[in-house]
């Protein structure tokens, strides 16, 4: 698709008419003719002409809505209907590019379909059936510790990504090190941690937008887990664990209305 053909986010005319003339859709030249569009986040100087993406098509907010009032955290799954492969890519794709602090995505999602390993972990997980009935079981790990080598390995992806010098992204690097200079290796494992909650957030809403029913799940014994997935010095520790699929018609949570706090009890406007 050419530039002609698509709607620009964040350039002007005369910037889409110098990407036009370098040849470039969708990311900036090495050399960019001129410093336009320059934007500032977390102390990192970047053009603004390789965040051009083609225009979005939201969905209806009503259909948001819906998709957020259907799911629930499903107790029981057909273990007949099993998650299409596209969709389940997609799925995968939501987790992916989950964002992360710093976008240095300290996680490992391991799909477990092996019968036999997942009917291991079921007692690990409160004799839970989700963990065997679902279409598809996902477990969330994260880094034990993230040293300067996993900081400088990002720093060379982004480099690489954005066709510019690793010394390009110096500040940046030096502030992803002092943040992390500043936490022990447990503090680290909790920061980690919560970024994989993002993703998981992620996940369930890109599920009920998808029609697929899910369930997080806290209720498990991480450490059964490592031993059971040979994570033991992987460098990765489960966090949480996640079951997909669709809803058993015997599951009676289906049809129990929604109970959330009102709007006015947990939004505050200051």
């Amino acid at each position: 698709m050419s530039i002609r053909e698509t709607a620009w986010i964040g350039l002007e005319p005369a910037q889409l008419s110098r990407l036009s003339q370098s040849g470039v859709a969708g990311s900036a030249p090495r050399n960019p003719p001129d410093p336009v569009g320059l934007m500032r986040y977390s102390g990192l100087r970047i053009w603004e002409m390789p965040l051009a993406f083609p225009a979005m098509h939201p969905i209806e907010i009503d259909d948001l809505t819906s998709a957020l009032r259907w799911r629930y955290a499903t107790k029981s799954f057909d273990a007949t209907k099993i998650i299409p492969p596209d969709v389940f890519d997609a799925l995968l794709d939501a987790l992916v590019l989950a964002p992360s602090s710093f976008g240095m995505q300290p996680w490992k999602f391991i799909v477990v379909q092996d019968p036999a390993l997942r009917a291991e972990l079921q007692p690990a997980s409160w004799n839970q059936p989700q963990v065997t009935e679902a279409s598809h079981f996902v477990v969330l790990a994260v880094r034990e510790a993230i040293a300067a080598a996993e900081v400088d390995a990002w720093i060379a992806h982004l480099a690489k990504v954005r066709g510019v010098a690793t010394t390009s992204l110096g500040e940046y690097r030096g502030r992803m090190t002092s943040f992390l200079a500043a936490m022990d290796d447990a503090q680290k494992f909790a920061w980690a941690s919560r970024q994989a909650y993002v993703a998981l957030g992620q996940l369930l809403t890109c599920a009920a937008l998808l029609g697929v029913d899910s369930c997080p799940m806290e209720g498990i014994s991480p450490p059964a887990y490592d031993a059971s997935l040979g994570l033991a010095g992987s460098g990765y520790r489960t966090v949480v664990a996640c079951a997909l699929g669709f809803r058993s018609a015997s599951d009676k949570y289906a049809s129990v209305p929604k109970s959330r706090f009102d709007r006015a009890q947990v939004v505050e406007y200051r």
